[in-house]
């Protein structure tokens, strides 16, 4: 019989404190995440899920009734474990929930809302970092560490059957949720990303929005095996950044979400402590990458909560490849007079 997420993270975490209180937490989420799982599977059975209930933290999201019910469960799961304060995509600040525990939680409970009514995977994406010393753990400044802090990230993928990958800094490790006990078992304990796969995620409908360099890119794959890469590419979009993690997690590829001209989009779309972080972290431990088109995104250190940042994240030599076209002259000075603009990238 596989072994259980219970199992391997008491392994992992012996008699090491730090280490047990991660593992309760992680513990805690994975509960949650399979309670989510029974009413995403339940569907419309379970009432209107899609049903918009208004705005997200920032104003701009679309808050569905999936999202709330998502956060409540994971509220109510981390109450039993060792964490001091709570930071969700669907609240605007950070919530307290055990005084002096040692650690925080943030979470984007629901990744890909816009699919939940048309039964298209979804997720939930998570991070799990120390509660820094001298800091009020209720405060945003107590989140306001690099990626690289992280003790622990993952994320729960909602499809066909349910997955739960994550890294406790030792690699990445693949379970899925056995219904018949609600048990997470073992698939995989070290996931490695394939170096090299010929498809890409993005969307599309934005191309006139983004920087030349990036439209250069993304040109040079379409021309296949005519153009530069000598290859040609199948494209993918599932408007679910944790869906297409997930895919890249199983074969490779690359997921590129740049900022672009478009008001709100400017500065990236997507979240950095509680979604760009907790995915970067597990494309590294699986010998991928994840950057914002300069810097790794683990580098980074947030200034706001529900702050933003362009994601650019798998296989590490296309992770390589955008980023020379972002950032290096070389053939793209010579190829595209307009290089110098910097539209995908943060000022």
């Amino acid at each position: 019989m596989a072994d259980t997420l219970d199992g391997y993270l008491a392994r992992w975490a012996g008699t090491d404190p730090t280490r047990d209180a991660v593992r309760k937490a992680l513990v805690a989420i994975a509960g949650a995440t399979a309670a989510i799982s029974g009413v995403v599977a339940d569907g419309p059975l379970a009432g209107e899920l899609s049903a918009t209930l208004g705005k997200g933290a920032d104003g701009y999201d679309e808050q569905k009734e999936l999202d709330v019910r998502a956060d409540a469960l994971l509220f109510e799961a981390l109450k039993g474990a060792p964490v001091a304060a709570y930071a969700s995509e669907e609240a605007e600040l950070p919530v307290a929930v055990n005084a002096g525990a040692p650690l925080l939680v943030a979470v984007d409970p629901l990744d890909g809302s816009s699919n939940i009514d048309t039964d298209v995977t979804i997720g939930t994406i998570f991070s799990v970092l120390p509660a820094p010393a001298g800091v009020d753990p209720v405060s945003e400044a107590a989140f306001f560490q690099k990626g690289r802090d992280q003790l622990a990230a993952g994320y729960t993928v909602y499809g066909p059957h349910t997955a739960l990958v994550l890294s406790v800094g030792e690699g990445t490790v693949h379970f899925v949720l056995d219904r018949a006990s609600g048990t997470y078992r073992l698939i995989s304990e070290r996931v490695t990303i394939p170096a090299s796969a010929k498809e890409f995620a993005i969307n599309m409908s934005n191309h006139r929005h983004w920087d030349d360099r990036l439209r250069l890119y993304i040109d040079d794959l379409l021309q296949g095996k005519d153009g530069p890469r000598e290859a040609d590419y199948n494209m993918r979009w599932i408007a679910s950044m944790v869906a297409e993690a997930h895919r890249i997690i199983i074969r490779g590829g690359i997921y590129l979400y740049p900022a672009d001209t478009r008001a709100g989009y400017t500065q990236g779309r997507l979240r950095l402590i509680y979604e760009a972080f907790p995915i970067a972290l597990l494309m590294e431990q699986s010998g991928a990458a994840a950057t914002d088109g300069r810097t790794p995104i683990l580098d980074l250190v947030p200034e706001k909560l529900h702050q933003r940042v362009p994601l650019i994240f798998g296989s590490r030599e296309k992770v390589e490849r955008v980023s020379n076209y972002l950032t290096g002259p070389g053939e793209i000075a010579e190829r595209s007079p307009l290089f110098s603009k910097r539209g995908l990238l943060t000022a």
